[in-house]
């Protein structure tokens, strides 16, 4: 099974040049004559779509809004080294959300996203999530 990550944008190319320069994916192709950007670098290919503030979501539920958000479904990256891909993402244009902080399992930074979503930069120690697994 293929796993797709979508993100919206109200602005397709500024995403890509975030989530490039900031994360250290790839542009690997558009799609649909140009307007959608699929990234890659990453374990599953993710697509910008370009979806106007304001706009209807599904079934009408809610319209989309690019102020920082809460949702329950998020992107964690994990990187090799979290100081460099924090600044990096910072510089892009990424908020920290708190401290940078230490766990059994690793590092991490929450962050937020020019277009109001949450992300997590992880480093993962020596055994990862093994070092929590009951």
């Amino acid at each position: 099974m293929q796993l797709y990550v979508n993100i919206d944008v109200d602005d397709v190319d500024k995403a890509v040049a975030f989530y490039t320069k900031g994360l250290g994916l790839r542009l690997s192709r558009r799609l649909f004559n140009g307007a959608i950007a699929e990234l890659a670098g990453a374990s599953s290919p993710i697509h910008l779509l370009p979806k106007a503030a304001a706009s209807a979501t599904a079934q009408g539920a809610a319209t989309r809004t690019y102020a920082r958000h809460w949702t329950p479904v998020h992107l964690d990256f994990c990187v090799e080294d979290l100081d460099a891909a924090l600044q990096r993402a910072l510089d892009a244009g990424a908020r920290l959300e708190g401290e940078v902080r230490q766990h059994a399992w690793g590092r991490i930074a929450t962050l937020g996203d020019p277009f109001g979503h949450g992300l997590c930069l992880i480093q993962l120690a020596p055994g990862g999530y093994a070092n929590v697994a009951g």
